[in-house]
């Protein structure tokens, strides 16, 4: 080959090739799509812990007849609840969860760090684990978590051996102090808790994920399986959903549903999203060598 041929560029013919189309898309074992999809290659560590499953969900208002089935159509490995649901005199949801799951017990109701402490301690006694979802809110209308007492709680139950999983409002600044405070990850909040309005708290989050050295699990306002595959797409760890679902008119059917968008979602942002055009249009079927090749791609 000549020097000119080894740095021309590559003709419509060769690129229509098969063998340029191989050497320019190359086709990874098929096994590898199943490792992904199923997370064996790709899992959620939170606090040296392996989650397969990036879905985490939440129990509060279902039918406790239906919690099986719908964790189980959720696929997911981690299911939170208020402590005060963990035991009761007519019913106990531990009776309810399929084994295996991770119990993630949450301090909802504490207005400080030593309140959401207290709780955290009579949670890990009743549902044997070390996990713990922090909730500290003042105010009952908007339910917005207090960062400064929530980064303390963190702080102190950090200390203690929990595996501190705080949900926060999406401060990129308050993420980090929680980093530092020890938490397991960070659970910025999409929109207010409840909402079903997704994420109306993107550009902050994007902030978050940016610049995370742990785990970003979008938690409260998720509402549509579409909403939990943007927020994989933008590259979070993990959702976090509940009232989408319990609100649902078929609840298992609901959770299916979120499981496929998360794992959509979660594959899409490790295949790279395609480029996105301003001001003109990409032909289909292409006529030049550009139209091939993306912006980042080598050109020989």
């Amino acid at each position: 080959m000549t020097t000119n041929e080894s740095t021309s560029e590559p003709t419509l013919d060769e690129l229509v090739g098969t063998a340029t189309n191989t050497a320019l898309l190359p086709e990874p074992d098929a096994h590898a799509y199943d490792a992904i999809a199923t997370g064996e290659a790709d899992p959620l560590i939170l606090g040296g812990h392996k989650f397969t499953s990036r879905f985490i969900l939440g129990s509060g208002r279902y039918d406790l007849n239906l919690i099986k089935a719908t964790i189980e159509n959720a696929g997911t490995q981690i299911v939170t609840m208020a402590l005060r649901r963990c035991r009761t005199t007519e019913n106990n949801l531990l009776d309810y969860i399929p084994k295996g799951i991770t119990m993630l017990p949450n301090t909802s109701g504490a207005r400080n760090a030593e309140e959401a402490v207290r709780i955290a301690r009579l949670a890990r006694e009743v549902c044997e684990t070390d996990f713990v979802k922090v909730e500290i809110e003042h105010e009952t209308k908007y339910l917005l978590p207090d960062n400064a007492e929530t980064i303390r709680a963190t702080e102190m139950l950090a200390k203690e051996g929990f595996v501190v999983m705080p949900y926060m409002f999406p401060d990129p600044i308050a993420a980090r102090q929680l980093e530092d405070a020890g938490a397991a990850c960070v659970m910025p909040l999409g929109s207010l808790i409840g909402s079903n309005k997704g994420l109306r708290m993107r550009d902050f989050i994007e902030v978050i994920i940016a610049n995370a050295h742990v785990p970003v699990i979008i938690d409260a306002g998720i509402g549509r399986p579409s909403q939990a595959a943007e927020a994989m797409e933008m590259g979070a760890d993990a959702v976090m959903a509940y009232t989408a679902i319990a609100s649902a008119g078929n609840i298992p059917v609901m959770a299916r549903a979120f499981k496929h968008a998360i794992e959509a979602g979660r594959e899409a942002y490790l295949a790279g999203l395609g480029t996105v055009t301003e001001g003109h249009a990409v032909p289909s079927s292409p006529t030049n060598a550009a139209d091939y090749l993306s912006p980042s791609a080598p050109t020989a």
